[in-house]
């Protein structure tokens, strides 16, 4: 279980709810009012058992025979989400990735604000890839994750790096991190790591297409 306020709220359930606010805002931004929970699985890519049983973590919700306001009930996951003020982020490693990470457009509506990059490169620090902010050295992220008082870091280095660089934010007190580096991180145990593994995703897609293949070939 993860606590949210008052909340204990199952680690599965948590990683759904984003599901479900996205579908939300969706319906929001087409006018629709309320969704029944068929409608609000489908769209969210669940079925609408685990999308009841999901929500009832959260407290009761819903009509019978009149669905859910959508509006009310993105407030609620919203707020399970702890999305109630705006998280400050921190990317460190500003190569081709970090790059596409800085200059990504979503983060102001969804509830976070990037405020620092770093980097170690000579012909990347100074350089403004958002337009805005400026690459700082990370020889001094310690001074700025306390000046921007960033609440969480998206760790965007090369493998050989990330484990020493983590470590040197977890020792700031920061205890949230987004990671794309290819590296299983050892971290204290009240830091909470999420991974983000493009090359082992695409592994994963890639045995299904081999299974779906040896299948045909099976029947042909």
């Amino acid at each position: 279980m993860i606590e949210s306020g008052d909340l204990a709220v199952p680690a599965a359930t948590v990683a759904r709810l984003p599901h479900y606010l996205r579908a939300l805002h969706a319906l929001e931004a087409d006018g629709v009012r309320t969704t029944s929970s068929t409608e609000l699985a489908d769209a969210s890519g669940v079925g609408s058992a685990q999308l009841r049983k999901d929500l009832s973590f959260l407290g009761s919700f819903g009509t019978r025979g009149v669905g859910y306001d959508v509006a009310s009930l993105s407030v609620v996951i919203s707020s399970a989400l702890g999305l109630g003020s705006t998280h400050r982020l921190a990317i460190i490693g500003l190569g081709n990735l970090g790059h596409a990470l800085a200059n990504y457009s979503g983060y102001t509506a969804r509830g976070f604000e990037v405020v620092a990059l770093l980097d170690v490169a000579a012909a990347v620090v100074g350089t403004r890839p958002s337009g805005s902010l400026a690459v700082e050295h990370l020889d001094d992220l310690e001074k700025i994750l306390e000046r921007e008082s960033v609440t969480m870091v998206v760790l965007a280095t090369p493998a050989h790096a990330a484990q020493a660089v983590a470590e040197r934010v977890t020792a700031s007190g920061v205890r949230e991190i987004l990671s794309f580096s290819p590296v299983a991180l050892q971290v204290p145990d009240d830091v909470v790591v999420r991974s983000v593994d493009v090359a082992g995703e695409l592994q994963i897609l890639a045995f299904h297409a081999a299974a779906r293949a040896a299948s045909r070939s099976a029947k042909g």
